[in-house]
């Protein structure tokens, strides 16, 4: 399992870049990282809350600069930056598979918990796939232990489609032994997007 691929996995597909241009919600800008970014990053990755992340962890600022200039290379991450202060506060995520179908996720500096910004974001990515990516069918995985993101998979109109169990591992025991954790996938189709 691609360990990096976080909460939501891809298949492990070449992945084409979501060539986006800056979203704007009410309260927020989603765009492509930047190398000015590295701080707002190294705030939430460096001890990520999410077991998920755990593998992404940020050890320094050097690991932080290098890690913005990849993801604005890359584009799976997108940043989302705040309005009102000019941070960088998280980022959305998507992953290709072919023909028609993305992983999504998301991940945020817990600063900024529950205000809504991880919805508002995520509404926007859900949107932009179904618009303007012809997207089919989106899916996350989420540890079964993340209560917040399951939540919000539901206020995405997602609906859970079952439970793997000890499905995949991202940190390992004292012993050096693999850690496996059940995870819950979420799902949307195009048409339920719509109604």
């Amino acid at each position: 399992m691609p360990s990096r691929r976080s909460c939501a996995m891809a298949s492990g597909m070449e992945t084409p870049k979501l060539a986006l241009t800056p979203l704007e919600t009410d309260r927020l800008i989603l765009r492509r990282f930047a190398a000015g970014d590295a701080a707002d990053l190294f705030a939430y990755l460096h001890q990520p809350r999410a077991a998920c992340f755990a593998a992404m962890a940020l050890q320094d600022m050097a690991a932080a600069e290098a890690e913005v200039l990849k993801r604005a290379a890359e584009g799976e991450y997108i940043a989302v930056q705040s309005k009102a202060d000019g941070h960088v506060i998280g980022d959305v995520f998507a992953m290709f598979e072919a023909p028609d179908t993305w992983s999504i996720g998301w991940n945020f500096n817990s600063a900024y918990g529950g205000a809504g910004y991880a919805s508002e974001a995520a509404r926007a990515l859900v949107d932009h796939l179904f618009k303007d990516k012809a997207a089919r069918r989106l899916y996350a995985y989420v540890e079964d232990d993340n209560l917040a993101s399951q939540r919000l998979c539901e206020r995405l109109g997602m609906r859970r489609e079952g439970l793997f169990r000890e499905f995949i591992s991202f940190v390992n025991d004292a012993a050096g032994q693999p850690i496996y954790v059940n995870t819950c996938q979420y799902a949307l189709l195009r048409h339920e997007w719509r109604a």
